[in-house]
């Protein structure tokens, strides 16, 4: 049976992956913003089996193809931090929880545990930016005005709030959701990138 992918299928295969992780993204925000009851196991779950996949895909990309290996890189480490980002989430936030509501003395375990997760967060959503930075020069570089300027706006953007979140925590100047969001539309136009890119290919 073959197994191989030409490198276009490889960087397609990246782009669409990216492109439907950030509309998970999306679609979950809206839905707790608007408060309606969901599975944040289903939601977590499909993230998690989403980015092991991203991981095979982007780094072989990373090693076969000769050009913007560091945009590749931090993607695959992205979905690497990603995988354990939501692993956390799925199996210590209630288990946390629970055990907290119970015992006054676990609340700060707790609250580290979350820590712990949003760190991890923050760190894979800065690699996001930073490939999008990345991609969206290269596609600037190649007459994309457009698309390439704002990817690279929005990458920068992400990386940004995400490492001041990174040196001065949820507690800091800077909303959470700023992060969240700006890593969320880098992701989606890092994907329109490598889509465009895989048509040239």
């Amino acid at each position: 049976m073959n197994m191989s992918f030409t490198n276009r299928r490889t960087v397609e295969i990246v782009a669409y992956l990216l492109l439907v992780l950030a509309l998970t993204q999306a679609i979950f925000t809206a839905l707790y913003v608007s408060e309606i009851k969901l599975s944040r196991q289903f939601f977590w779950g499909l993230e998690g089996l989403l980015f092991t996949i991203l991981i095979a895909f982007s780094g072989a990309a990373m090693v076969q193809l000769k050009s913007e290996q560091i945009g590749w890189s931090a993607i695959t480490f992205s979905a690497v931090l990603n995988v354990i980002q939501v692993a956390v989430g799925v199996t210590m936030f209630g288990t946390f929880n629970e055990s907290a509501s119970q015992i006054e003395e676990l609340k700060p375990a707790l609250g580290g545990v979350v820590a712990l997760s949003f760190m991890i967060y923050y760190a894979a959503k800065l690699l996001l930016g930073f490939a999008a930075l990345v991609f969206g020069m290269a596609t600037l570089s190649e007459g994309k005005r457009m698309l390439g300027g704002l990817t690279a706006l929005l990458g920068g953007i992400a990386i940004l709030s995400n490492a001041i979140l990174i040196t001065f925590g949820r507690e800091g100047f800077l909303p959470s959701g700023v992060a969240g969001t700006s890593g969320m539309l880098a992701t989606l136009f890092l994907a329109f990138c490598l889509i465009n890119a895989a048509r040239k290919a």
